[in-house]
């Protein structure tokens, strides 16, 4: 059979790079007829995430990795992060020239040895855009999206309401009845990117969907069924994909030689201590905290009596990025004495290799930001969550696992960074004694999701089935029924 090639354009950030990547390395591992071009399109800030694409594309023969040129022209200021969502897609069409270009010459090089074709281009929510370049290559475009199918509900519904009110929503709006929630959303759990500036570019990003060929979504059919069923008479809507979970179980990041020190104390740390004892605190690699949120965290996990891991990571510099970095001195932020009165119940780190630490049987609770990686991650391991979120779509995330799916503790759904709002030690206190009660109904259930998060992808399961209906279609340049 003659040979494909699927180009993918995922956009440089961890939680939507890490996904994209399995994903391809799923596609290989299951088609030898199979390989992938990455175009990697350059982080606007300090990031490890090029060693993480670097070591996984030395890893895979048929997968190859093109770096797309920073364009001539001064890209948009990234430190102005009053409106992160409009701003970064900006930064990526600023990238579009440069990748139309290589696309081709990829399809004009395989042309002319006629070994190999391209069979289409998988992009990011983010590089919608590229969808362009699909069109003037006639080559079919799939749209990747990281997150799940009640976000993609969501951002299906957003052009339709865009085009009957014209306004940015406001919290005091009536809850909107979106098709693929089961239940009405209140606007204060809506992404953030509809508020802070960016909602005219989601309106534009959410627009083009609907002109691809099919979207792959990193979910399963036995977490979102009324989700994703909603879509099977919808012939407005490509066909859906459910090929999740889709998680990098080895926590694949190459590690630093003081991330493996930082790795090693944590696990030794974690192998002391009894099964199921231990709540972990995390809140992805943008989480962070202000001094006095620091101590009232401090406080709770201090008067719950439980033993706690607590990734705590300090702000960027106003104006100096979003990126968080680890303190240099922990009595500074931390109540007096704090450290003292909780040595061997309790452990700070800065980074912690999150997928590692949920996999440890010590663990028993998850105080999370909500973000979808997090989430696939702790049902995967059959941890429950308590809802923190902070950015993103995580408000949307929180309100559906507590209100839609009854797999998370609720502590706070629209709570959002930067907005000055300090949550109480009381308020803390009460939640992580609550995830941490092992006859919880809650607890029950994630352990049972855990168990057809597993059965989904392996062979007879749903994302597995999913999966194998993509390459049928993507080989066939056709798109399935939903």
């Amino acid at each position: 059979m003659k040979k494909v090639e699927i180009v993918f354009i995922p956009v440089p950030g961890s939680g939507h790079l890490v996904s994209t990547l399995q994903f391809a390395k799923n596609l290989i591992d299951r088609n030898d007829t199979i390989s992938i071009t990455i175009l990697s399109i350059p982080s606007p800030f300090p990031s490890s995430l090029s060693s993480y694409t670097n070591s996984l594309v030395a890893s895979e023969p048929r997968i190859q990795l093109i770096d797309v040129p920073q364009p001539p022209e001064k890209p948009p200021s990234i430190e102005s992060f009053k409106s992160p969502a409009k701003i970064f897609s900006l930064y990526i069409e600023t990238h579009l020239p440069n990748i139309r270009n290589i696309i081709t010459e990829i399809v004009s090089s395989h042309a002319k040895s006629d070994s190999v074709r391209v069979a289409g281009i998988v992009v990011d929510f983010f590089c919608a855009s590229m969808i362009d370049v699909a069109n003037e290559l006639h080559l079919p475009s799939y749209l990747f999206m990281p997150s799940n199918t009640g976000y993609l509900s969501f951002m299906l519904h957003l052009p339709a309401y865009h085009e009957q009110n014209g306004e940015v929503p406001k919290d005091s709006d009536p809850e909107w009845l979106i098709k693929g929630i089961e239940i009405p959303v209140p606007p204060r759990v809506l992404p953030v990117a509809l508020t802070d500036g960016s909602y005219s570019a989601y309106v534009k990003l959410a627009s083009r969907f609907r002109e691809t060929k099919g979207i792959i979504v990193n979910t399963f059919l036995e977490l979102e069924t009324h989700a994703i069923n909603s879509f099977s008479d919808d012939d407005q809507t490509p066909p859906l994909y459910p090929v999740g979970p889709v998680i990098d179980l080895d926590d694949g990041q190459a590690h630093s030689n003081l991330e493996q020190a930082q790795r090693d104390r944590i696990i030794k740390w974690l192998d002391d201590q009894p099964q199921s004892s231990v709540v972990f605190l995390c809140f992805g690699s943008m989480g962070s905290f202000e001094a006095e949120q620091v101590k009232e965290i401090a406080a709770g996990l201090e008067h719950s009596g439980q033993r706690f891991l607590w990734a705590l990571r300090m702000p960027p510099p106003k104006g100096k990025g979003m990126m968080p970095s680890d303190f240099s001195n922990l009595e500074e932020v931390l109540p007096d004495g704090f450290l003292e009165r909780t040595q061997g119940k309790g452990l700070i780190c800065g980074w912690a290799p999150q997928v590692e630490v949920l996999a440890h049987e010590a663990i028993g609770g998850f105080v999370s930001h909500c973000g979808w990686n997090s989430i696939l991650e702790s049902l995967w391991h059959g941890v429950p969550i308590v809802t923190w979120p902070m950015y993103a779509e995580q408000q949307l995330n929180a309100f559906r696992m507590v209100k839609e799916l009854g797999l998370a503790m609720e502590m706070r759904l629209d709570y959002k960074k930067g907005s000055g709002e300090v949550v109480g030690a009381d308020e803390i206190e009460r939640a992580v004694v609550a995830v941490m009660d092992m006859d919880s109904e809650v607890r029950k259930k994630v352990k049972e999701m855990g168990e057809m998060t597993r059965k989904a992808v392996k062979d007879g399961g749903s994302s597995f089935a999913s999966v194998g209906r993509f390459i049928e279609d993507v080989i066939g340049n056709n798109c399935g029924s939903n």
